[in-house]
């Protein structure tokens, strides 16, 4: 569903009160240049959230334009800091298109796999080893503006990044998380409130979820950025299209302060 990106541009600007406001890019798309935003909340602990790299997966975006002020206070409650990146694809939000007005695909562009001496992928298969891997230079303009501004800081204590599936039916969620299941599956249960749980079945053709809804997949995603750069909690979050905004926005804050908690309370060795 296509959206006002001047509306929520003038609503992101809003939180300058509590919030540092940054537009760290602005990008050109069919003659309209928009600004991309950075909220920064200041803490001991670091939370990265990323949203909106598909423009007709909008629940992110709105959850993080319309609960941000709740979001920041949760946060500074537990003195976490956040780096909140609400918006990244906004021609593709405002048009209601996955990819960007140009037509590219700004998603999965922050890494590639060295597998075999020059040989270079952006994906690895289900227990593919890999030489060495590295920061991906190329992508749409809004990965490359997004990828630039998110490697200038030191790497989070945790990580999420919003989106939701444009292509399963029914009101459902899964996710994308990697290392030990245990600090994911409280979060996931409480999410199954409100919308179905997508357990041990396939999503698309590579992926298939787990009894606990929880895939693992290096696919050159942020997210995938994130684990290799060492951050301890990192997962990418699904509801399907067909969920009811309301429901996306409860599963959306879920997680949210899920992560809150886990970047809280640092590494995975700290009790």
């Amino acid at each position: 569903m296509p959206q006002n990106y001047d509306e929520y541009a003038r609503r992101i600007r809003g939180y300058v009160d509590i919030a540092e406001v940054n537009e760290y890019a602005r990008v050109l798309e069919g003659g309209v240049e928009y600004p991309l935003f950075r909220l920064t909340v200041p803490g001991e602990r670091w939370l990265v959230i990323t949203s909106g790299f598909h423009g007709e997966e909008p629940a992110g975006p709105l959850t993080l334009c319309r609960y941000f002020a709740d979001i920041a206070t949760y946060a500074r409650e537990r003195r976490v800091g956040l780096r909140v990146y609400p918006c990244i694809n906004p021609s593709g939000f405002e048009d209601g298109t996955r990819y960007n007005r140009g037509g590219e695909k700004p998603n999965n562009d922050f890494m590639r796999y060295e597998t075999a001496p020059g040989v270079w992928k952006g994906e690895l298969g289900r227990g593919e080893a890999f030489l060495r891997w590295a920061l991906y230079d190329g992508g749409p303009k809004e990965t490359r503006a997004v990828r630039a501004d998110i490697v200038r800081h030191p790497a989070p204590d945790a990580a999420l990044d919003i989106h939701q599936d444009n292509y399963l039916p029914g009101a459902a969620t899964y996710a994308y998380t990697f290392g030990d299941k245990d600090f994911y599956r409280p979060i996931m249960r409480a999410a199954s409130e409100h919308a179905q749980v997508i357990r041990n079945e396939k999503v698309d053709e590579v992926n298939r979820t787990d009894a606990d809804g929880l895939i693992e997949y290096n696919d050159g995603s942020v997210t995938d950025y994130f684990l290799r750069s060492g951050v301890p909690y990192t997962a990418t979050l699904e509801t399907t299209t067909r969920t009811p905004l309301e429901a996306c926005h409860a599963i959306n804050l879920l997680w949210i302060r899920g992560f809150i908690d886990l970047a809280a309370r640092g590494s995975r060795n700290t009790s």
